[in-house]
Order: structure tokens, then sequence, then C-alpha cells
């Protein structure tokens, strides 16, 4: 005899819970009721709909209004009390939290950032084609870094999403967040590269420096050799993490490697500098200062 939500109260939460998740798309939690369990015996009058609205009934579950300035927003239902970064991360399919956020993640950050980078990982791209002059660089570093416009706001939260680098995933895998919950992010040696690349989303590079301070004890410099050169940058990057090493205290023997990669241009710390400091050692500008 079918039975009401309300007499298979026990079970559908029971199932809903068994997703271990605590932010869905609409049609997830359609999928969520479109697989229920025989004891269910719903009457066939049931609706994904009908569902959703039990689910809410209960207290269990919320809608959540993301909204962008600039792109179509986004609506999620959360189970319980999501973290931002678990909201974040459901912003796209695969995506993990970068920069920052992964920053932030293995502690090497003093304060919590009020922003929440997430990575959504671009298709293969061919390497660009053609020998890097000083001339194209000094161009491109000219100007102010440019910064993601997909940002996305809710109760609570504020992520932007960055198209990055396709990498694979290079070193990414669980971090456990502030609240025990199970994240995607960056591990340590990868985010160092990463904010290098883009100090940007790091804080600037003051906040670069520090971090490589912090992580001084903890870090492996040959890891993060190899992330370096498994991501294959056209740009020498191995000059500003050098530097940086150089400038945190590691052993000589940490940075060399990066040395012997060459020293062939002139390179820059970050974009945009404006009557900078300059290392002969690394042949990098570099604000005044640092």
């Amino acid at each position: 005899m079918p039975r009401t939500f309300d007499q298979a109260r026990e079970e559908i939460l029971r199932h809903v819970g068994d997703a271990r998740r605590s932010v869905f798309k609409r049609r997830e939690l359609e999928s969520l009721f479109a697989t229920p369990p025989a004891a269910w015996q719903l009457p066939r009058s049931a609706t994904p709909s009908r569902f959703i609205r039990f689910l809410e009934a209960e207290g269990r579950l919320h809608k959540l209004e993301i909204k962008s300035p600039k792109y179509r927003g986004e609506v999620r239902y959360a189970w319980g009390t999501p973290s931002p970064y678990e909201v974040a991360l459901s912003l796209r399919p695969a995506a993990y939290l970068s920069h920052g956020t992964a920053l932030s993640l293995h502690g090497l950050l003093d304060q919590v950032p009020q922003v929440i980078y997430v990575n959504k990982e671009q298709s293969p791209k061919p390497r660009s084609a053609g020998h890097l002059t000083q001339d194209r660089l000094d161009f491109a570093f000219s100007r102010r870094q440019r910064e993601s416009g997909y940002v996305f706001t809710w109760d609570g939260g504020r992520a932007v999403i960055l198209s990055g680098k396709n990498t694979g995933r290079l070193q990414v895998g669980a971090v456990d967040g502030p609240s025990g919950e199970h994240l995607e992010a960056t591990g340590l040696e990868r985010t160092l590269v990463d904010i290098v690349v883009r100090p940007v989303y790091a804080g600037g590079v003051f906040a670069v420096l520090d971090a490589y301070r912090q992580a001084r004890e903890r870090a492996s410099p040959a890891k993060l050799v190899e992330i370096l050169a498994a991501l294959d940058y056209v740009y020498p990057y191995h000059q500003a993490i050098g530097f940086l090493m150089e400038r945190a205290g590691y052993p000589a023997a940490a940075y060399e490697p990066l040395r012997a990669r060459g020293l062939d241009v002139d390179f820059y710390l970050q974009h945009g500098l404006v009557e900078p400091a300059y290392d002969a050692g690394w042949r990098l500008f570099h604000p005044e200062g640092l």
C-alpha cells in the first residue's frame, strides 16, 4: 500500500544523508528521488517537486540564491549547514580551491580571506608557439594583471571562478576545511607555484613572500621544482620562485636547481611595476622594499 512522504520520513532522510553531500543542484535532488529504496513505497502522484518541498518543510534543506553582477545566477540546495567552501565548489564540476583560498587551508595566511577562489581548468590547449623575447615579456608585464570577472555571491559567501591552465588536476586532493569538511584543493607545493603565477589572487607579492617564509619547514623544494616543470610555463617563473625562496631563507641547495634552468631574460615578480627594484642574481624586477 502506498505511503505518504511523512510515513517514509526516516528512509527518505537516511537516503539523502547517505549521499554524503551538503550542496545539491536541483537535478541532483531529482536524481536522488528517481532512485529511491523500494521501502519508500510512495504513490505514483509523488513528484520530484513534492520531494523537494518535503525536505524543505523538514527544515533540513533550503534554497541558496547565488548571484553574479555579470552572469546568470545559480540555484543550489543546501542540506544542513554547508561551509562557504562547499557552496563555492558546487559552482563548477570538477573544480577545486586554489591560490589564496588554498593558502588559507594550508595555514599560510594570517587572515581568513573574504573571497573564495575556485579553479575550473580549461580544456587542453597547445603550448604557445614562438620564441620568448625580452620585448614581448616587457610588454606583457607592463600592464596590470587581468583578474577574473566570474564573481558569484550568496548569503554568507563570495567566490571567484578562475579559468585555470589545464594541468590534469596536478597535485589536487582532499584537504580538511575549518569545520572538518573534506574539500578539493591544490596541495602545498602546487599552491606555492600558483601564487607566483597569479599573486593578485593571494593578496599580492608581499603576502606571497610571507607564505614562502611560513612554508619553509613544510614544503618540499624538490617537489616544487618538479611541479613547476610539469606545468611547463612559457614565462620563466623559476626566476621568481628562486628569488622568493632565497629571500625567504631557504638553503641554497633548495633553489639552485631553479637557477640551473637558466637566466636568459629579465623577468618580473608582478605585473605593472612602477620604479621597481632589480635583483641581478635572478634577473628579476620586484617592488621596492620586498
